[in-house]
């Protein structure tokens, strides 16, 4: 409390003191014990009216003690299972979670993870990746600012994601890695890695590399083999050595027909080889018989440019070159689509080309746009010609129903920059993103197509679209979202064919831990996206004629189905519509291969390492006994006490306005039962 206030509350009392005084002690008839009564009463009543406006303030502090996290991450993919280490793994949470003296000096935090992170304790050893790095990540954007050491009860082994090793740099608590598994080493030849491109083109030879490792003391001798169906269509000798330990094969087999064709690469294994699974690999090349041409024309440079083809170029499918306007005109006829970037004065020739060859294109505009030729050259829309520039933030239309957009997070994307004023259409066109400014949705495009003429045509009114790649990596480490958006904005614009109710998004094959989703949307007669209706997608394995149903889920503005969970396998599926006849079919295939089962041992060395760099100490699973008093007794995870300071002010005591009422009755009970009221 301040000098002055107390200062007040001095003044304040002899004030209340001398009022109450000269009411029953100066003048007054009352004389005697009744008068020093009142006085006293109504001294009390005046100081504590006197105290609430003056309202002094007081701190409040108190003490609680606060116990540190104890982080508990347990691997909970198939790997465990595979390593027999699911019962120890079990058993060890159940003695973490008995362990009283454990649970009076430490919060226990559980959680489980394969490619995800989940709080929980319930364990089911069943999860086909395993993403520690993703653990790390989690975990630090909850227990960076607290004191929580981290047990990982893991083999160490990743199949997904970044490497764990380096994120004791981001995660900052000191981690005890319990390890699944034990140091034996067993003779073991592996296929490491197998690479191939996704797509290869009829009658064209496509390239295989194949990384083959062993693990052994002794010299031995096996054979490489690659087959199609039951025939061998590749094979070749190897011999490993305890200083030869890998070989790298590289071959290129044929692409005969148009298609999904399946492979099985396999390492021909030991005779006391104990996993035999790890020698075998399957893939598969889907054969096309053409490449779909872009060409990204601008007689000016931007990094718009380099991001279109980087982005049309991540489908395999694809092919994107920029050019000049004069470059396209030598060479139109090698191309499905263009993208019209910016065009200036020299683009009347092209545009004149385009039309001549019937080619749907993507118009690009931004600040260098010479919009009074552009307005000139094309009838489809017009610009109103402010000469002023604007920025405009994307706002996606979820009603948009040409083909299936995915939601990015639009609206917290850069904005892209082009022509302030209004864009005036004469054909009917589709938003697929709207332009908001200053957080205001405006009902004008920012992304548009539209079909006229047996064309399709896109228009893009804004430069920028470097950053908004850029922004799909920081939001997802990853630049697939956002090609995946440029993608189906091609794959649209590149062909024809004619617009279909149903519209079924899916791949021709899946390897056997990707994530196994089909996406689809249905439009009503208008073209309009329907979200309330039932579809179920029914499966048929070619090889066992067993036959399964799935109803999709609306999700944001399409349907989608997960097929994770199902066997490897040739399938047939249709798609279909309940109460209505459409329906849309298909075939897929899942790849046989399970990432969990290429291991033989925990990752002992990485482990180890990961608990030095943090400051921790490792542990065997058949060896914790020491590792509950070893947490107990390090004093960098002692209980704090902790303090709370609270100012309260005067006037939230209730009390003291209870006193006021209490000595204000008890003055009138007097003066009345004496006669002065």
């Amino acid at each position: 409390m301040q000098n002055q206030t107390i200062t007040f509350i001095i003044l304040a009392g002899i004030v209340a003191l001398l009022l109450a005084l000269f009411q029953y002690a100066y003048k007054s008839k009352l004389k005697g014990k009744r008068a020093w009564i009142l006085t006293a009463l109504r001294f009390v009543t005046y100081f504590s009216i006197f105290v609430l406006l003056i309202n002094p303030k007081f701190d409040s502090v108190t003490y609680y003690n606060e116990k540190p996290n104890l982080v508990v991450a347990v691997d909970n993919s198939e790997s465990i299972n595979y390593l027999n280490q699911s019962q120890n793994t079990s058993e060890f949470i159940k003695s973490l979670k008995a362990n009283e003296t454990l649970n009076e000096n430490f919060n226990l935090e559980f959680y489980r993870f394969g490619k995800e992170l989940t709080q929980t304790d319930s364990l089911s050893f069943d999860e086909k990746q395993s993403n520690l790095a993703l653990v790390f990540e989690r975990l630090s954007e909850v227990y960076n600012n607290s004191i929580a050491p981290t047990l990982i009860i893991s083999d160490g082994n990743q199949t997904y994601g970044n490497d764990y090793a380096y994120m004791t740099k981001r995660y900052k608590q000191s981690i005890f890695p319990v390890i699944l598994g034990d140091t034996t080493t067993y003779t073991d030849l592996k296929i490491q890695q197998l690479n191939v491109n996704r797509y290869a083109y009829l009658k064209n030879k496509f390239p295989v590399e194949v990384i083959a490792t062993y693990n052994g003391n002794t010299t031995v001798n096996t054979q490489l083999k690659v087959s199609a169906g039951n025939s061998t269509v590749f094979s070749k000798p190897l011999t490993f050595s305890k200083t030869q330990t890998s070989q790298i094969v590289n071959f290129t087999l044929p692409a005969s027909r148009v298609g999904v064709t399946s492979y099985k690469a396999q390492v021909v294994p030991l005779d006391n080889e104990k996993n035999t699974i790890n020698n075998v690999k399957n893939f598969a090349v889907e054969v096309i018989d053409q490449k779909t041409n872009v060409a990204i024309v601008s007689d000016i440079l931007h990094p718009d440019l380099g991001t279109l083809k980087k982005s049309i170029e991540s489908n395999e499918q694809r092919n994107a070159d920029i050019l000049s306007t004069l470059e396209f005109l030598n060479k139109s006829n090698d191309y499905q689509l263009v993208i019209v970037y910016q065009p200036t004065n020299n683009f009347r020739a092209l545009f004149r080309e385009i039309d001549r060859l019937k080619l749907n294109k993507i118009v690009i505009a931004g600040t260098k746009t010479n919009w009074s030729l552009l307005n000139q050259l094309q009838s489809n829309y017009k610009q109103e010609l402010t000469n002023q520039t604007e920025e405009f933030q994307p706002s996606l239309n979820q009603n948009y129903g040409t083909f299936i957009v995915d939601d990015l997070n639009f609206g917290e994307f850069p904005p892209l920059k082009g022509e302030f004023g209004t864009t005036s259409f004469t054909v009917p066109f589709e938003t697929i993103l709207y332009k908001t400014i200053n957080g205001t949705q405006i009902e004008e495009p920012l992304f548009a197509t539209f079909e006229i003429n047996e064309k399709r045509e896109a228009l893009i009114l804004g430069e920028g679209l470097w950053r908004w790649r850029a922004q799909a990596y920081l939001n997802e480490n990853s630049f697939n979202t956002f090609d995946n958006f440029i993608g189906k904005l091609v794959q649209y614009l590149s062909t024809n064919k004619r617009r279909t109710r149903l519209n079924v998004n899916y791949e021709s094959f899946y390897n056997g831990n990707d994530n196994v989703r089909i996406t689809s949307q249905f439009f009503n007669k208008n073209y309009e996206f329907e979200d309330n209706v039932n579809l179920n997608i029914t499966l048929k394995n070619k090889d066992t004629d067993a036959v399964t149903t799935f109803p999709f889920v609306l999700k944001n503005s399409s349907y989608e189905v997960d097929l994770s969970g199902l066997e490897a396998g040739d399938y047939a599926f249709t798609v279909k519509v309940n109460n209505e006849n459409i329906s849309k079919s298909g075939e897929l295939k899942i790849l046989d291969y399970n990432v969990e089962q290429q291991f033989l041992n925990a990752n002992v060395t990485k482990l180890q390492s990961l608990a030095t760099n943090s400051e921790g100490t490792s542990y065997f699973i058949d060896n914790t006994d020491a590792l509950a008093k070893d947490l107990i007794n390090d004093t960098r995870f002692a209980t704090i006490q902790k303090s709370t300071k609270k100012v309260v002010p005067l006037i939230d005591w209730k009390y003291l306005l209870g006193l006021i009422a209490l000595s204000l009755a008890a003055e009138w009970f007097i003066r009345k039962y004496n006669g002065l009221i």
